[in-house]
């Protein structure tokens, strides 16, 4: 019996099709460009970091509208989705059949204490939040990315988890861009 091949960063898996997914992730799904995943992932990595380095604790405590996310918050709730997201991966990528539940991001982030950390240790647990993705996705044998679970009560691939979790980070990251940095 020979060895699963392992799917590396120069090789690709392909983009996840309708079906992988339940309809509401495809506002996700569409924003990624290409099919090299891993890359994109460690890509955006660069790219968030460079855009929330070197930000002030104002910048970081800024809403741009009465009720919604500070910057901070919305930052937290990135690593939040994505540790889920991961979490699910793994979980379905090992066979684990079980049904995994939803979750309200909106009580994450109203229980998350983001507000009394600084930006910058934020922006240090995106990155190490992306690093654990990234390593456990890496290490994914081909078969791994195309295994099927349940997840807040629709069926869902690995694969596309990964591309969930580029579309969400890149969806907030240009409200984040547009709203929060470019207005001011």
């Amino acid at each position: 019996m020979s060895e699963p091949a392992l799917i590396t960063p120069a090789l690709t898996i392909g983009r996840p099709e309708p079906g992988e997914y339940a309809p509401y992730y495809e506002r996700y799904i569409s924003l990624v460009n290409g099919e090299d995943i891993l890359s994109i992932l460690d890509s955006q990595r660069r790219q968030t970091m460079l855009l929330l380095s070197g930000r002030d604790e104002e910048e970081g405590n800024f809403r741009y509208a009465p009720g919604k996310w500070s910057a901070k918050e919305v930052l937290g709730h990135l690593c939040d989705t994505e540790r889920i997201f991961a979490y699910r991966a793994l979980r379905i990528a090992r066979g684990d059949t079980t049904p995994l539940p939803g979750f309200e991001q909106d009580d994450y982030v109203r229980n998350g204490p983001f507000a009394n950390r600084s930006l910058s240790d934020l922006v240090e647990e995106f990155i190490a939040v992306r690093r654990a993705s990234l390593s456990l996705l890496r290490n994914l044998d081909e078969t791994a990315w195309m295994r099927r679970g349940v997840a807040s009560k629709n069926e869902v691939t690995v694969r596309a988890l990964a591309y969930m979790i580029a579309g969400h980070e890149l969806h907030h990251r240009r409200i984040l861009e547009e709203k929060y940095f470019g207005a001011r």
